[in-house]
């Protein structure tokens, strides 16, 4: 998916519009409508801008790197995690291990 089609994605989920999101983003409405349709690429700076707005990281924005798929919520309590003693991540593994395979069990039942 290019950076367009995940600007747009993330603006509907918002329900914002492209003049709601161009006052939360600080970027043009016209440049916004430019981007999702494959017009023109952000600066650096400007997917800085978009990023924030949606509360996503650049390589969320542009769906390629490690934390393409993470929100940055999500990558920082990964961060906040690695900085937890081994005794207590092992704990914390061992229940979300535990949740993710009732999780698939159930889901496997209900198909």
């Amino acid at each position: 998916m290019n950076a367009g089609k995940i600007i747009a994605r993330l603006r509907e989920e918002k329900g914002w519009s492209q003049t709601d999101f161009a006052e939360n983003s600080s970027v043009s409405r016209v440049m916004i409508g430019k981007y999702e349709r494959g017009e023109a690429i952000p600066s650096i700076e400007v997917a800085k801008k978009i990023a924030d707005a949606f509360g996503v990281s650049l390589d969320y924005l542009v769906g390629e790197g490690i934390n393409a798929h993470f929100d940055k919520k999500t990558v920082q309590r990964l961060q906040d995690i690695e900085s937890l003693a081994p005794t207590i991540k092992d704990k914390l593994f061992f229940l979300i291990d535990t949740v993710i395979r009732d999780n698939k069990a159930k889901q496997a039942y209900t198909a």
